[in-house]
């Protein structure tokens, strides 16, 4: 029997972003760096960021990861969906620690252990571990986590293939049990609407983050099944939403949204990209 390798080599790095260490950290600083975003009123707990080629939706992203710059936690969980098919609902790494051109990100398998306890006693969900994925969701947003933390802090990484409301509320408070006692920071990875000419997809991206800053899970859903919105991390999202309404958030706010168009200068057939953060205001 193969051994599994400690660290889940990237299957994107080269591709999805530079593979060189120097040039990716320069290009992270740099969508960070130029965001601009009003001064936050709150804690942040969570953060709503896209997850396609750093060249695409990096600048989007930036908007959402300006919000932790500088920040330290102990624990990140991202929250992302599963592209490819699997016969399970939610899953996670079997490997220690994802590689990326910046250094290995190291798996709390503590988190991982009593996050899949929570969701069996709950709901009889379970996570389902696997190896060498080629699920992008997670990964991309790894080298913004490490350009934009202080610190070291370890990942718990969930991909989810479920779209149900029952699913994103079992999953979200379960995050919530396992991370409202630790330093911890919640990511849902998501991008909006897929390959619509630029003023359909404005219109449904405009609906989804409506949603979204509505901080409605049922909402999300429902416009994502509904077709009126669309985000194919619609359940991470809901699921985030979930858990950090637990953890004492109250408030969404939209920090950025764009479309592929802007990159690429194709207006006939784009992606969305939403940036948002999700905080605990003074009641």
């Amino acid at each position: 029997m193969t051994p599994i390798s400690e660290l889940r080599p990237s299957p994107i790095a080269g591709r999805w972003y530079s593979d060189d260490a120097d040039r990716l950290r320069q290009k992270v600083d740099q969508y960070i760096n130029d965001a601009r975003i009003a001064p936050l009123n709150g804690e942040v707990v969570a953060l709503i960021a896209p997850h396609a080629g750093h060249r695409y939706s990096g600048r989007t992203a930036g908007h959402a990861y300006r919000a932790v710059k500088g920040l330290k936690r102990d624990l990140v969980a991202v929250v992302a969906p599963f592209h490819a098919y699997h016969p399970s609902l939610l899953l996670t790494s079997a490997h220690q620690a994802y590689a990326t051109p910046l250094g290995p990100l190291w798996i709390d398998r503590e988190a991982v252990a009593e996050l899949n306890q929570r969701l069996q006693s709950r709901s009889g969900l379970k996570l389902t571990a696997i190896v060498y994925d080629e699920e992008h969701a997670v990964e991309i947003q790894l080298p913004f986590l490490q350009r934009s933390l202080v610190g070291d802090f370890r990942l718990l990484p969930v991909m989810a293939r479920g779209q149900s409301l029952e699913i994103a509320k079992s999953l979200g408070s379960a995050l919530a049990d396992v991370l409202r006692s630790r330093s911890s920071l919640l990511i849902s990875s998501t991008d909006l609407s897929h390959f619509y000419p630029e003023p359909v997809a404005d219109k449904l991206d405009t609906e989804m983050l409506h949603q979204i800053a509505s901080f409605s899970p049922e909402g999300v859903l429902e416009a994502d099944c509904s077709g009126s919105g669309l985000a194919c991390g619609a359940v991470s999202v809901a699921a985030v939403l979930v858990a950090a309404r637990q953890m004492g958030a109250n408030a969404v706010e939209v920090l950025d949204y764009s479309t592929s168009a802007a990159e690429t200068g194709d207006y006939e057939s784009v992606v969305g990209y939403g940036a948002a953060v999700i905080l605990k205001r003074p009641e």
